[in-house]
């Protein structure tokens, strides 16, 4: 299996999380955070394009640096890493997409306070990943075997989540969403962006609240899923870290981009699937084949690739 060795420095891991903690501060407080409004999609499509540049210069700068120091074997091959479980781990958050959608419509959340409940549900993801991104490179380190488990995982997720595909999950029967309607005071109605509100002072949760937590909840889930499946590429904790921050941090703009046409990719779920279990087998083959991580680039791309064009032409044959 692939070295645990990090070629993350402190200062790098430093730097990075700095970068991290700059971004959504400008996002909350500069560049209309705190203000309700509707994410158009040319809005989204500027950010989601913004933060793909910004991944492709941090693995540019991360090449060159490396290069320097480490020589050029090691800048291409950490390069490569990085930019192979970012693809990855973008193609997977679309599935968040999909759950996303059916969370705001199950509550009648309106499009201008969905951008709020979406820029702190990064912010706790990015928090819960990080924690799970270290434990996991922890448990890869001591217990090798582990990777194992992850592949047999993977490969049984990606055949459910192909038999499931067609299949709408129930926003009302989530055991999370009970257990928090039982727990909590809720106030019903309309509290605009607001999680809580004081009524005759004593503090109630919205149903904005609500539509958080399950918004965690989902991420948690499908973190789940994409965090092994990065451990597949590399095991190096600074590139899963950093690829799979990138890609949450482009979520929120890939859900306003994608909210209004995300009907029209209805069989990227079956390329996710896919993904998850060619990644899955290939963590199980390991000790008798050892996929490289170009070949993994080509076969997550084509994978992507051709669902999202199948996609497309299933559905312009419907509208025509």
């Amino acid at each position: 299996m692939n070295n645990t060795v990090s070629i993350g420095e402190p200062w790098m891991w430093g730097a990075f999380i700095a970068f991290v903690l700059v971004m959504l501060a400008l996002d909350l407080f500069v560049f209309g955070g705190k203000k309700a409004h509707k994410v158009g999609v040319k809005e989204a499509a500027l950010w989601s394009l913004a933060w793909f540049s910004m991944a492709l210069i941090f693995n540019a700068g991360l090449w060159w640096y490396l290069n320097g120091t480490l020589g050029a074997d090691i800048a291409d091959k950490k390069a490569l890493e990085f930019f192979t479980g970012y693809l990855i781990e973008k193609s997977l958050s679309v599935d968040n997409v999909f759950v996303f959608l059916l969370i705001f419509a199950a509550f009648h959340v309106k499009p201008e306070y969905q951008r709020r409940v979406l820029i702190y549900g990064v912010l706790g993801a990015i928090v819960l990943r990080a924690i799970m991104i270290l434990a996991g490179a922890w448990v890869v380190r001591e217990f090798n075997w582990v990777l194992y488990f992850f592949g047999a995982f993977l490969v049984v997720t990606g055949i459910r989540m192909l038999v499931m595909a067609e299949k709408t999950p129930d926003v009302e029967k989530n055991p999370v969403l009970k257990f928090a309607r039982r727990h909590l005071r809720i106030s019903e109605g309309d509290h605009s962006e607001k999680f809580s509100v004081m009524k005759d002072g004593v503090r109630y949760f919205t149903p904005l609240f609500l539509v958080l937590i399950l918004i965690e909840v989902t991420d948690l889930v499908f973190a789940v899923d994409s965090i092994p499946a990065i451990f597949a590429i590399t095991t190096d904790p600074f590139i899963v870290f950093t690829s799979n921050i990138f890609a949450i941090m482009g979520l929120r703009a890939l859900y306003f981009l994608l909210a209004d046409v995300a009907d029209r990719f209805h069989l990227l779920k079956y390329g996710l699937a896919m993904v998850l279990t060619f990644i899955g087998t290939k963590m199980l083959i390991m000790p008798w084949y050892h996929i490289p991580v170009q070949a993994s680039l080509a076969v997550v791309a084509i994978l992507i690739g051709s669902s999202v064009v199948a996609s497309l032409i299933a559905t312009r044959k419907k509208e025509i």
